[in-house]
């Protein structure tokens, strides 16, 4: 039996994912408005674009541009399992111009991407996004594939000399109301900068992500509240994570030690 899910997260409306599972559904020739990234990781499907026919199979990405005719079916009556990305062109116009200088979306010039590296990195995205998370690590993960796919899939252009973006600015907003769940975007909106030219520029002063420095300024908030004997529990909450087990397992990948073993030992 087929399985079929969809997901769009609301505070992520640029991106969609579908994930089909066993399926035998054939398509029309049809078109979409968003630049589409497909792959399948079971089977093989015939995949035709604007005149032009190749074989998906695992280990390489179907590219398709907005508003391009396709279809992609299972080769004979067999079935497959595949996952599709659809990202609204503005964004991916975001991500081009954090690389380089353009005034409008660049199409890709293949339809077929075979690099089963950025494969795997596809297929683990697409389950980070449709798994738990906080949404500044699923948005650095969606950026960090879509500029790979860019980068080998896009003709060169001139390289983006980025006006030097205040670095302080952000770890303050970063190590701000760490209970909260924020994207880039929403950061970048508040320093009036192009949220994906800041993730590059805060990665090469800080040597980590965005989503990595909150973090710690989240484990470093925890140990406080816990030298104050506040109870686990709630100290998960107050430091923006899931639940405890969430809490656990970053406070101990971290500090190597639990929270509970972190506060029964802190000595005042």
């Amino acid at each position: 039996m087929s399985n079929e899910r969809f997901l769009k997260h609301p505070n992520l409306p640029f991106a969609e994912v579908r994930c089909s599972k066993n399926s035998g559904r054939r398509y029309k020739s049809h078109m979409h408005k968003t630049f589409s990234i497909g792959a399948i990781d079971r089977g093989e499907v015939i995949y035709q674009v604007e005149g032009k026919t190749a074989k998906l199979r695992p280990g390489s990405l179907a590219l398709i541009n907005p508003e391009t005719l396709h279809s992609c079916n299972p080769a004979e009556y067999s079935k497959r399992s595949y996952y599709v990305l659809y990202l609204d062109p503005g964004w991916c116009l975001q991500v081009q111009q954090s690389l380089w200088q353009l005034e409008a979306f660049r199409p890709v010039d293949t339809i077929l991407l075979e690099d089963n590296m950025i494969f795997r990195q596809f297929i683990d995205a697409m389950e980070s996004l449709m798994g738990e998370g906080e949404l500044l690590e699923k948005e650095q993960i969606l950026v960090d594939l879509v500029e790979k796919v860019f980068m080998r899939a896009c003709r060169p252009a001139a390289v983006q000399r980025d006006p030097l973006l205040c670095i302080e600015r952000l770890k303050r907003r970063l190590g701000m109301e760490l209970n909260q769940d924020i994207s880039m975007r929403e950061i970048a909106s508040q320093l009036e900068a192009n949220p994906y030219t800041l993730l590059r520029q805060f990665k090469a002063a800080a040597g980590i992500t965005p989503h990595a420095y909150r973090l710690n300024c989240r484990i470093e908030l925890a140990k406080k509240l816990l030298q104050n004997g506040e109870r686990v529990s709630q100290v998960a909450l107050e430091c923006g994570f899931f639940d405890q087990s969430h809490f656990h397992r970053h406070f101990k990948a971290i500090t190597a030690v639990t929270p509970k073993e972190y506060q029964i030992n802190f000595i005042q």
